[in-house]
């Protein structure tokens, strides 16, 4: 078999098989299963929504402190 035969099958094999592959991905995309999700995440009677928690004064010392606290 010729050489340029060789390299036009393996071009012709090389798309077919990139085609292929870009065909069946599939990615994640965001969508919204209802208006009422209340369905598909039931909270017990008793459970109420927590406090939204503030972080307080020192967060960014304390986050300073733990880069400082990486090097050697």
């Amino acid at each position: 078999m010729k050489l340029e035969i060789a390299r036009g099958l393996f071009l012709v094999g090389a798309l077919s098989v990139a085609s292929l592959a870009a065909a069946a991905w599939q990615e994640a995309t965001p969508q919204v299963i209802s208006e009422n999700a209340a369905g598909y995440c039931l909270l017990p009677p008793q459970a109420h929504e927590a406090d939204v928690l503030k972080p307080d004064q020192d967060l960014l010392l304390f986050m300073f402190g733990l880069s400082q606290g990486l090097r050697s």
